[in-house]
C-alpha cells in the first residue's frame, strides 16, 4: 500500500459519533448550563450532575480535547462557543436542535441500513395512515420540542430571509408549515409595515400564538389552522415555506407549489428555505446527509437540488425564478408569478 495513502479521514468519520454523542449527551445533563454559572471541579460536576467515578474525569477531558470545554488548575469552563449557544438560560441557546437529535434523530440513525435496504423511516413511523406530523403533534410536549428544535435550526436563515428579499411592495405574508413561528416573527420585527399569517395543523395553535406574544408581535401576526393538502392556503402576497418541501414526495412537493402559485396575485413571490444540494451534487454534503435524514424520518421526503425547486416552480406557471444563499447550509428558491 502506498506511504501517501492515510486512513486518518476514513477513521475519524467512522468513529465520529463517539465525538457527536459526547457533546449529545453533555447537553442532555445540562452540563453546560450548570457551567455558565461559573467554573466547577470534577468531584462537584459529577455532585451536581448525577455522574459515576468512572468515566467522569474521561468525559470531561474529551470536551476540553474536542474545543467545547476549557480547564485550567482542574476546574472547568465553557468554552466561548458553548457558553453562548448551549446555556439553556441564555436567549441564543440553540440546544433545541441537538437535544430532539439526541432523543430522536441518533436512535433513527443507527437503523440507516436497514431504511437503506427498505426506503422506510426508522423512527417508529406506522404503516397505517397515521401522518408523521399527526404523530408528534399529538404529545404536547414532543410537539414543543420539535418546534424549538425548528427554530433552532432556521434561526440565521429566517434572519438572512428577513433581510434579504425586497419586502418594499409587499403588504400581506403568509409562512406555511409555520411552526413555532420564528421566520413570520423575524419577518414583523424587521418589518414594521407587514402584516403575517402563520398557517400549520391546529395544535400548533397556542404555541405559534405564544412566541409571537414573546416577540412583541401579536399585533401584525395571526394564526390559521389547516391542512395543507386539504384546503387553500391563505392568500398573501408572499408565500414562504421554510424546511417544509423536504418532508413529501415529489407529487406532494409540486402540489404545494401549485397551491402557492394559486394564493398569490400576479407580481407575488413563493420563497423556499432549504438545505438545498448543489446542482451536481458532489460537494454539500450536509444537504446530502439531510435528505438521508428525511429517509429514515418520514415516508417519502427528501431534499434537492436549486435546479429540481426551480424547474418545479416553472412547471407551476412562474416565470422567474432565483437561488440566493443565506446562512449556514442554507439558501432559498424565490419564484415570481
Amino acid at each position: 500500500m502506498s506511504t501517501a495513502l492515510n486512513p486518518a479521514r476514513i477513521l475519524e468519520t467512522g468513529l465520529a459519533f463517539w465525538s457527536s454523542k459526547a457533546l449529545l449527551s453533555a447537553i442532555e445533563l445540562g452540563l453546560f448550563s450548570e457551567l455558565a454559572k461559573g467554573p466547577a471541579n470534577e468531584p462537584a460536576l459529577r455532585d451536581r450532575l448525577g455522574l459515576h467515578r468512572r468515566g467522569a474525569g474521561d468525559f470531561l477531558d474529551a470536551l476540553v480535547a474536542l474545543g467545547f470545554l476549557e480547564r485550567e488548575a482542574g476546574s472547568y469552563s465553557n468554552a466561548p462557543e458553548t457558553d453562548a449557544f448551549l446555556d439553556r438560560a441564555k436567549p441564543t441557546y440553540l440546544g433545541g436542535m441537538l437535544e430532539m437529535a439526541n432523543h430522536r434523530l441518533y436512535p433513527s440513525w443507527g437503523r440507516l441500513t436497514q431504511a437503506l435496504r427498505s426506503g422506510l423511516p426508522q423512527n417508529g413511523w406506522r404503516s397505517d395512515g397515521a401522518g408523521f406530523f399527526e404523530t408528534v403533534y399529538a404529545d404536547p410536549p414532543a410537539l414543543k420540542a420539535f418546534l424549538s428544535a425548528m427554530t433552532d435550526l432556521s434561526r440565521g436563515a429566517h434572519l438572512a430571509i428577513a433581510r434579504q428579499f425586497s419586502w418594499r411592495r409587499c403588504r400581506t405574508f403568509v409562512d406555511v408549515g409555520t411552526a413555532q413561528g420564528d421566520l413570520a416573527v423575524q419577518i414583523a420585527k424587521a418589518h414594521p409595515g407587514l402584516r403575517g399569517v402563520g398557517f400549520d395543523l391546529p395544535a400548533v395553535a397556542p404555541v405559534f400564538e405564544q412566541y409571537a406574544s414573546d416577540c412583541g408581535v401579536a399585533d401584525r401576526l395571526s394564526f390559521a389552522s389547516g391542512d395543507f393538502f386539504n384546503q387553500e392556503l391563505p392568500k398573501a402576497d408572499v408565500v414562504l415555506m421554510g424546511h417544509v418541501l423536504h418532508d413529501w414526495d415529489l407529487e406532494q412537493k409540486r402540489a404545494l407549489i401549485g397551491k402557492a402559485y394559486d394564493a398569490l396575485p400576479r407580481g407575488g413571490a413563493l420563497i423556499v428555505c432549504e438545505t438545498l444540494i448543489d446542482d451536481q451534487r458532489s460537494t454539500h454534503a450536509f444537504g446530502l446527509l439531510m435528505s438521508l435524514n428525511m429517509l429514515v424520518e418520514t415516508p417519502g421526503g427528501f431534499d434537492y437540488t436549486g435546479a429540481d425547486c426551480c424547474g418545479w416552480m416553472r412547471a407551476a406557471g412562474f416565470t422567474a425564478t432565483r437561488v440566493e444563499r443565506l446562512a449556514g447550509p442554507d439558501s432559498m428558491v424565490v419564484a415570481i408569478k
